[in-house]
Protein backbone atom coordinates (compact mmCIF):
# COMPACT_ATOMS: atom_id res chain seq x y z
CA UNK A 1 0.00 0.00 0.00
CA UNK A 2 1.52 3.48 -0.57
CA UNK A 3 0.84 5.22 2.44
CA UNK A 4 2.41 2.17 4.23
CA UNK A 5 6.04 2.27 2.24
CA UNK A 6 5.25 6.42 2.82
CA UNK A 7 5.42 5.76 6.08
CA UNK A 8 7.74 3.27 6.36
CA UNK A 9 10.12 5.80 4.95
CA UNK A 10 9.47 8.32 6.89
CA UNK A 11 10.11 6.54 9.75
CA UNK A 12 12.96 4.77 9.18
CA UNK A 13 14.48 8.14 8.37
CA UNK A 14 13.50 9.31 11.57
CA UNK A 15 14.91 6.58 13.37
CA UNK A 16 18.25 6.39 11.71
CA UNK A 17 18.87 9.99 12.87
CA UNK A 18 18.00 9.13 16.58
CA UNK A 19 20.71 6.86 16.10
CA UNK A 20 23.13 9.75 15.56
CA UNK A 21 21.91 11.51 18.80
CA UNK A 22 22.29 11.25 21.72
CA UNK A 23 19.17 12.00 23.55
CA UNK A 24 17.01 10.14 25.67
CA UNK A 25 14.96 8.21 23.30
CA UNK A 26 14.30 4.85 22.95
CA UNK A 27 16.24 2.56 20.59
CA UNK A 28 15.32 -0.94 19.61
CA UNK A 29 17.72 -3.38 20.11
CA UNK A 30 18.17 -7.23 19.07
CA UNK A 31 20.33 -9.29 21.51
CA UNK A 32 21.97 -11.81 18.69
CA UNK A 33 23.24 -14.94 19.45
CA UNK A 34 27.15 -15.81 18.35
CA UNK A 35 26.28 -19.23 17.66
CA UNK A 36 22.77 -20.61 16.38
CA UNK A 37 21.49 -24.09 15.70
CA UNK A 38 18.68 -23.14 14.22
CA UNK A 39 17.52 -24.01 10.30
CA UNK A 40 14.35 -23.60 8.48
CA UNK A 41 12.47 -26.46 7.45
CA UNK A 42 9.73 -27.45 5.81
CA UNK A 43 6.90 -28.78 8.52
CA UNK A 44 5.60 -32.04 8.01
CA UNK A 45 3.13 -33.88 10.77
CA UNK A 46 5.79 -35.48 12.09
CA UNK A 47 7.12 -32.37 13.65
CA UNK A 48 8.22 -32.73 17.11
CA UNK A 49 7.13 -29.67 19.63
CA UNK A 50 10.47 -27.45 20.04
CA UNK A 51 12.19 -25.81 22.46
CA UNK A 52 10.21 -22.69 23.03
CA UNK A 53 13.64 -20.13 23.89
CA UNK A 54 17.29 -21.19 23.60
CA UNK A 55 18.65 -21.54 26.94
CA UNK A 56 22.03 -19.49 25.65
CA UNK A 57 22.84 -16.63 27.45
CA UNK A 58 22.31 -13.05 26.14
CA UNK A 59 25.18 -11.44 24.46
CA UNK A 60 25.93 -8.09 23.45
CA UNK A 61 23.04 -5.70 21.57
CA UNK A 62 22.77 -4.89 18.42
CA UNK A 63 20.26 -2.13 16.93
CA UNK A 64 17.31 -2.98 14.98
CA UNK A 65 15.11 -0.85 12.95
CA UNK A 66 12.18 0.96 13.52
CA UNK A 67 9.33 0.70 11.40
CA UNK A 68 5.73 2.39 10.58
CA UNK A 69 3.11 0.84 12.39
CA UNK A 70 0.77 1.22 9.55
CA UNK A 71 -3.15 1.57 9.51
CA UNK A 72 -4.43 -1.44 11.42
CA UNK A 73 -3.75 -1.26 14.72
CA UNK A 74 -6.30 -1.26 16.80
CA UNK A 75 -5.57 -1.07 20.78
CA UNK A 76 -7.88 -3.76 21.97
CA UNK A 77 -6.52 -4.33 25.35
CA UNK A 78 -6.54 -8.03 24.36
CA UNK A 79 -4.43 -9.74 27.15
CA UNK A 80 -3.74 -13.07 25.53
CA UNK A 81 -1.15 -15.55 24.53
CA UNK A 82 -3.17 -17.17 21.67
CA UNK A 83 -4.32 -14.85 19.22
CA UNK A 84 -6.17 -16.99 16.75
CA UNK A 85 -9.49 -16.14 17.94
CA UNK A 86 -12.14 -13.98 17.50
CA UNK A 87 -13.31 -13.27 21.20
CA UNK A 88 -16.94 -12.22 19.64
CA UNK A 89 -17.59 -15.86 18.53
CA UNK A 90 -14.97 -18.11 19.27
CA UNK A 91 -14.18 -18.53 15.99
CA UNK A 92 -10.30 -19.91 15.30
CA UNK A 93 -8.54 -18.94 12.11
CA UNK A 94 -7.51 -21.74 10.20
CA UNK A 95 -3.53 -21.47 8.78
CA UNK A 96 -0.40 -22.93 9.48
CA UNK A 97 0.24 -23.06 13.48
CA UNK A 98 2.95 -19.97 14.40
CA UNK A 99 4.60 -20.06 18.16
CA UNK A 100 6.39 -16.71 18.35
CA UNK A 101 8.24 -15.66 21.46
CA UNK A 102 9.96 -12.47 21.75
CA UNK A 103 12.63 -12.70 24.64
CA UNK A 104 12.71 -8.48 25.81
CA UNK A 105 15.64 -6.96 27.29
CA UNK A 106 17.21 -3.43 28.55
CA UNK A 107 20.44 -2.97 27.04
CA UNK A 108 23.14 -1.13 30.00
CA UNK A 109 26.90 -0.74 30.40
CA UNK A 110 27.53 -4.32 31.65
CA UNK A 111 24.98 -5.63 28.31
CA UNK A 112 21.50 -6.70 27.91
CA UNK A 113 19.29 -7.94 30.73
CA UNK A 114 15.92 -9.43 30.81
CA UNK A 115 13.34 -6.33 31.24
CA UNK A 116 10.22 -7.75 33.06
CA UNK A 117 6.94 -6.03 32.59
CA UNK A 118 6.89 -4.83 29.27
CA UNK A 119 4.20 -4.76 27.06
CA UNK A 120 4.35 -6.77 23.53
CA UNK A 121 1.30 -6.58 21.00
CA UNK A 122 0.70 -8.40 17.57
CA UNK A 123 -1.22 -7.76 15.25
CA UNK A 124 -1.57 -9.31 11.58
CA UNK A 125 -3.81 -10.59 8.59
CA UNK A 126 -5.73 -14.21 8.29
CA UNK A 127 -4.20 -17.11 6.24
CA UNK A 128 -6.40 -14.67 2.98
CA UNK A 129 -4.83 -10.82 3.84
CA UNK A 130 -7.60 -9.43 6.17
CA UNK A 131 -6.97 -7.70 9.88
CA UNK A 132 -9.34 -7.60 12.51
CA UNK A 133 -11.39 -4.88 13.48
CA UNK A 134 -10.83 -2.56 10.53
CA UNK A 135 -12.56 -1.17 7.54
CA UNK A 136 -10.88 -1.24 4.30
CA UNK A 137 -12.28 -1.51 0.45
CA UNK A 138 -11.51 -5.33 0.40
CA UNK A 139 -13.22 -6.01 3.91
CA UNK A 140 -15.05 -5.10 6.76
CA UNK A 141 -14.20 -6.98 10.31
CA UNK A 142 -15.54 -4.16 13.01
CA UNK A 143 -15.71 -5.87 16.37
CA UNK A 144 -13.33 -9.10 15.35
CA UNK A 145 -10.68 -9.22 17.28
CA UNK A 146 -8.93 -12.16 15.76
CA UNK A 147 -5.01 -12.11 15.33
CA UNK A 148 -4.09 -9.67 17.42
CA UNK A 149 -3.06 -9.93 21.25
CA UNK A 150 -0.76 -8.64 23.97
CA UNK A 151 1.30 -10.16 26.58
CA UNK A 152 3.63 -8.90 29.34
CA UNK A 153 7.37 -10.01 29.66
CA UNK A 154 7.64 -12.29 32.90
CA UNK A 155 10.94 -11.56 34.96
CA UNK A 156 13.30 -13.70 32.21
CA UNK A 157 12.03 -10.83 29.71
CA UNK A 158 9.82 -13.21 27.80
CA UNK A 159 6.30 -13.84 26.38
CA UNK A 160 4.99 -15.94 23.52
CA UNK A 161 2.38 -16.17 21.02
CA UNK A 162 0.10 -18.90 19.58
CA UNK A 163 -0.65 -17.89 16.01
CA UNK A 164 -0.81 -18.62 12.32
CA UNK A 165 1.47 -17.73 9.51
CA UNK A 166 0.21 -14.77 8.07
CA UNK A 167 -1.21 -14.49 4.74
CA UNK A 168 -0.11 -11.87 2.11
CA UNK A 169 -2.29 -8.60 0.79
CA UNK A 170 -1.58 -6.23 -2.19
CA UNK A 171 1.39 -3.91 -1.96
CA UNK A 172 3.03 -5.45 1.09
CA UNK A 173 5.46 -8.54 1.35
CA UNK A 174 4.35 -10.87 4.36
CA UNK A 175 4.91 -9.93 8.02
CA UNK A 176 3.69 -9.26 11.53
CA UNK A 177 3.42 -5.96 13.44
CA UNK A 178 4.67 -5.52 16.96
CA UNK A 179 4.58 -2.36 19.44
CA UNK A 180 6.96 -2.99 22.89
CA UNK A 181 5.93 -0.10 25.57
CA UNK A 182 7.05 0.16 28.79
CA UNK A 183 6.58 2.64 31.69
CA UNK A 184 9.34 3.61 34.23
CA UNK A 185 8.38 4.29 37.99
CA UNK A 186 8.54 8.24 37.19
CA UNK A 187 5.60 8.04 34.68
CA UNK A 188 8.32 8.09 31.51
CA UNK A 189 7.23 5.70 29.23
CA UNK A 190 8.75 4.41 25.91
CA UNK A 191 7.51 2.79 22.68
CA UNK A 192 8.64 1.12 20.01
CA UNK A 193 6.85 0.02 16.96
CA UNK A 194 8.37 -2.51 14.17
CA UNK A 195 7.83 -5.51 12.04
CA UNK A 196 9.04 -9.11 11.28
CA UNK A 197 9.41 -10.95 8.60
CA UNK A 198 9.74 -14.11 6.87
CA UNK A 199 11.87 -16.20 4.49
CA UNK A 200 10.48 -16.11 0.91
CA UNK A 201 10.97 -19.61 0.39
CA UNK A 202 9.34 -20.68 3.89
CA UNK A 203 6.52 -18.78 2.66
CA UNK A 204 6.33 -20.25 -1.16
CA UNK A 205 5.77 -23.43 1.29
CA UNK A 206 3.12 -21.75 3.52
CA UNK A 207 0.91 -20.67 0.55
CA UNK A 208 0.47 -23.45 -1.56
CA UNK A 209 -1.56 -25.32 1.40
CA UNK A 210 -4.95 -24.37 2.19
CA UNK A 211 -6.36 -21.86 3.17
CA UNK A 212 -3.78 -19.74 1.76
CA UNK A 213 -3.92 -20.99 -1.51
CA UNK A 214 -7.36 -19.48 -2.17
CA UNK A 215 -5.93 -16.21 -1.86
CA UNK A 216 -3.85 -16.58 -5.23
CA UNK A 217 -0.17 -16.18 -6.00
CA UNK A 218 1.00 -13.20 -3.90
CA UNK A 219 2.42 -10.24 -5.86
CA UNK A 220 5.14 -8.97 -3.63
CA UNK A 221 8.17 -10.31 -2.34
CA UNK A 222 10.09 -9.39 0.35
CA UNK A 223 13.21 -7.25 -2.21
CA UNK A 224 10.01 -5.49 -3.72
CA UNK A 225 8.38 -4.45 -0.65
CA UNK A 226 9.06 -0.52 -0.06
CA UNK A 227 9.16 -0.95 3.93
CA UNK A 228 11.19 -4.23 4.11
CA UNK A 229 14.23 -2.87 1.88
CA UNK A 230 14.02 -0.05 5.27
CA UNK A 231 15.74 -2.88 7.45
CA UNK A 232 13.44 -5.66 6.86
CA UNK A 233 16.98 -8.33 6.69
CA UNK A 234 17.32 -7.29 10.25
CA UNK A 235 13.93 -8.44 11.32
CA UNK A 236 13.62 -11.71 9.50
CA UNK A 237 12.58 -14.60 11.73
CA UNK A 238 14.38 -17.47 12.00
CA UNK A 239 11.96 -20.72 11.84
CA UNK A 240 12.10 -24.29 13.37
CA UNK A 241 9.84 -26.96 12.46
CA UNK A 242 6.85 -26.82 15.66
CA UNK A 243 4.02 -28.72 16.03
CA UNK A 244 3.10 -29.10 12.14
CA UNK A 245 3.80 -25.55 11.68
CA UNK A 246 6.86 -23.07 12.75
CA UNK A 247 8.19 -21.63 16.01
CA UNK A 248 10.55 -18.89 16.34
CA UNK A 249 11.91 -16.47 18.95
CA UNK A 250 13.11 -13.28 18.30
CA UNK A 251 15.66 -11.54 20.99
CA UNK A 252 14.94 -7.48 20.93
CA UNK A 253 15.92 -4.95 23.81
CA UNK A 254 15.73 -1.66 24.81
CA UNK A 255 18.48 1.56 25.09
CA UNK A 256 16.24 3.85 27.56
CA UNK A 257 18.12 7.20 28.43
Amino acid sequence: MNHDRLLGRMVSRRAALALFRATGAAMLVGCMPRHSNSVQLKPSASASTASTVDSAPLPGCVVRPAQTEGPYFVDETLDRSDVRSDTSTGVTKEGVPLQLTFRVSQMGGTGCTPLAGAIVDIWHCDAVGMYSNVTDRPFNTVGQTFLRGYQVTDRNGLVQFTSIYPGWYPGRTVHIHFKIRTSAASGSSHEFTSQLYFDDSITDQVHTQAPYASKGQRTVRNDRDGIFREGGNQLLLTLREANRGYAATFDVGLQMG
